[in-house]
């Protein structure tokens, strides 16, 4: 089987700086891992030991500086990477970057059996890219999921989470999932692993070979923008502290959370 896990390079949170387009700047900041990806890549890794054979490739579209993440990736056990940049890509709302990425997949690695993204990206929470991909490879997909059953014969078996419970849903490959939470500890890099990630070379495409025009990728390509961004105000807050279990629930009895 071969898998496509696609992963994004995201800035700490905690050092944002924004474009005149209000989209976020990533050239030269701090990045990390999208935390959702980290799921995606043990879903991956798991899968890995179930058809023997398993190659996992981490594909991810940003600046130059993203390779090192999936050097990273490859470090814990994925097989190789394939990095996505161009300037032109710049700006791209979850339409574009979904296009992009998909006719990246659909050229350069059309054999493809599994594509596993994160659920969401803490840049930008929308939980689109994923599903856009899908859509332009025109795969069937599956969203929110907490685990990976089992995978029988060109198949998958998956549970899912819904608003009022779970799902067990089987899917034909080839197919798109998007991964929730994963409760296992995250796979540490070994030394062998490190050693294979520092050897190995990132292959990296650009605009020109995906066959696409300006108009359909980074902002040109984007129907969707930001039209504002901006920290929020914190609020004037009044605290108390209590620190007497009888004076706590006379307070919550005042507000109404406590009968008799």
């Amino acid at each position: 089987m071969k898998i496509v896990l696609c992963i994004k390079q995201v800035p700490d949170t905690s050092d944002i700086k924004w474009t005149e387009n209000n989209t976020i700047q990533r050239e030269g900041l701090e990045s990390i891992m999208n935390p959702y990806d980290v799921y995606a890549t043990e879903a991956a890794l798991k899968l890995k030991n179930m058809p023997e054979g398993t190659e996992v490739t981490a594909l991810t579209m940003g600046p130059l500086q993203a390779s090192e993440m999936l050097k990273k990736a490859i470090a814990v056990g994925v097989d190789k990477g394939i990095l996505l940049s161009d300037k032109k890509f710049a700006a791209a709302d979850t339409y574009a970057t979904g296009k992009t990425v998909g006719t990246l997949i659909k050229t350069k690695i059309p054999n493809f059996d599994l594509i596993i993204c994160g659920q969401f990206a803490i840049d930008g929470d929308t939980a689109q890219t994923g599903p856009s991909i899908a859509n332009t490879l025109n795969i069937p997909q599956v969203t929110y999921v907490q685990e990976i059953i089992s995978y029988d014969d060109g198949s998958l078996t998956v549970r899912r989470e819904l608003d009022d419970g779970t799902e067990i849903v089987k899917v034909k490959l080839p197919a798109l999932i998007c991964v929730l939470k994963d409760y296992f500890e995250p796979t540490r890099a070994k030394i062998n692993g490190i050693i294979k990630a520092q050897n190995s070379e990132i292959t990296t495409y650009g605009f020109e070979d995906l066959g696409l025009s300006v108009d359909e990728v980074g902002l040109k390509g984007s129907p969707t923008y930001v039209s504002k961004a901006f920290r929020p105000a914190p609020k004037d807050v009044q605290c108390e502290k209590i620190t007497e279990i009888a004076a706590l629930a006379e307070k919550i009895k005042l507000c109404g959370g406590l009968n008799g």
